[in-house]
């Protein structure tokens, strides 16, 4: 059995967003285009690791990224064969994973390429492997400023080979920060460095989905979109690229009713009804991943028209106000989606509650069912 909610994920708008952008790239830069890293990291942003790996791989993705070793596992279990790059550290990580599941390493500290090193050799195999700049984000990485020290113990490592250096930008998505230029000249810097310290790497990449909407001059080797694969721009970005929506969030009204002038509804009596109301009762909520905040600020689409969420989003259901409509139970509710001649999208709902649409699409919970076509 399906419960009322559910996700629909369109493969075949997925593959087409893959096509666009290799396309995209391989336009803006005829020369020299850079190839793609599919991000499928955090169960491919809530779409359904395995699937959606299988369809890129299919559609001609060689390189794919995860976050940690775990999620490389799951995509090998689900058959995936192509190249897997683990972003994550690894410091605390069963190293063993990597060899089973012939994943290639992010090394992003001095620790982990002793960690990395000793298991290579513990196995006498010499493995790939991509190094992690910190060129200002502050999180992962050797310090773009502290190479010169931190970097020969690595490179000269008998177990591991350098396949590629990276960095990540903490700003590519806030057009007036001048991080982001900053962070592009140091990783250059890094790049210099790298070479004169004797490391040749295959591949550099730095540009996640925003960047590569931003700036060609950070292409370099390999770019890496996680959103725009699923057809969701960063804000405040715009795109050129066409790009369709991947997932379709919907369920069913299960229940109508009727609340007179001055009655609540929902936990905390938040909404009072100024007039007669009519409710509809749909079987979504906070343990769906839906937003508590969206009570108040989000809408649903019923019959093709926009439906206030009001109340409370409670862990199972959600009342959605009606009034003036037509509404029975069994109609189609839809969360994210289109209906009739509108659509709720991601980056709609997540500016309604003030977060990102990277954190709608991904908290998408576990008990709802993927359905894939």
């Amino acid at each position: 059995m399906i419960r009322p909610t559910t996700a629909r994920i369109d493969l075949a708008a997925l593959t087409s967003n893959y096509r666009s952008i290799v396309e995209f790239v391989t336009r803006e830069r005829p020369d020299a285009p850079p190839g793609v890293i599919a991000v499928v990291k955090a169960n491919a942003y809530g779409h359904g690791a395995g699937q959606v790996a299988l369809a890129l791989e299919q559609t001609g993705a060689a390189l794919l990224a995860c976050a940690d070793i775990e999620e490389g596992a799951v995509l090998r279990a689900a058959g995936v064969r192509a190249e897997i790059l683990v972003f994550g550290a690894l410091s605390v990580s069963d190293l063993d994973g990597l060899f089973d599941c012939q994943l290639t390493p992010t090394i992003s500290t001095p620790g982990a390429a002793q960690a990395v090193q000793a298991a290579a050799a513990r196995y006498k195999r010499r493995l790939r492997y991509h190094l992690k700049i910190d060129t200002g984000m502050n999180r992962l990485g050797f310090r773009a400023d502290n190479l010169r020290r931190t970097l020969p113990g690595l490179l000269a490592s008998e177990n591991l080979q350098l396949d590629g250096v990276y960095t990540h930008f903490a700003t590519a998505d806030v057009p007036d920060s001048p991080l982001f230029e900053q962070q592009r000249v140091r990783f250059e810097r890094a790049l210099s460095d790298v070479a004169q310290l004797g490391g040749r790497p295959t591949y550099r990449h730095a540009s996640n989905s925003a960047a590569l909407l931003r700036d060609s001059r950070v292409w370099f080797d390999l770019v890496r979109p996680g959103l725009l694969l699923y057809g969701i721009v960063p804000p405040p970005l715009a795109s050129t690229v066409p790009l369709q929506p991947v997932m379709t969030l919907t369920s069913r009204v299960v229940a109508v009713k009727g609340v007179r002038t001055g009655e609540v509804t929902g936990y905390g009596g938040r909404f009072t009804a100024e007039r007669p109301t009519t409710l509809a009762i749909v079987p979504a909520g906070y343990a769906d991943g839906l937003d508590l905040r969206l009570a108040g600020r989000g809408v649903v689409l019923i019959r093709g028209r926009r439906a206030p969420i009001v109340g409370s989003v409670c862990m199972d259901m959600l009342m959605a106000d009606v009034t003036g409509m037509d509404v029975s139970p069994g109609d189609e509710v839809v969360i994210i989606g289109a209906q009739g001649g509108d659509r709720i999208d991601a980056r709609e709902m997540a500016a309604s509650v003030g977060t990102i649409p990277w954190e709608v699409v991904c908290r998408v919970g576990s008990r709802i069912e993927r359905v894939y076509r």
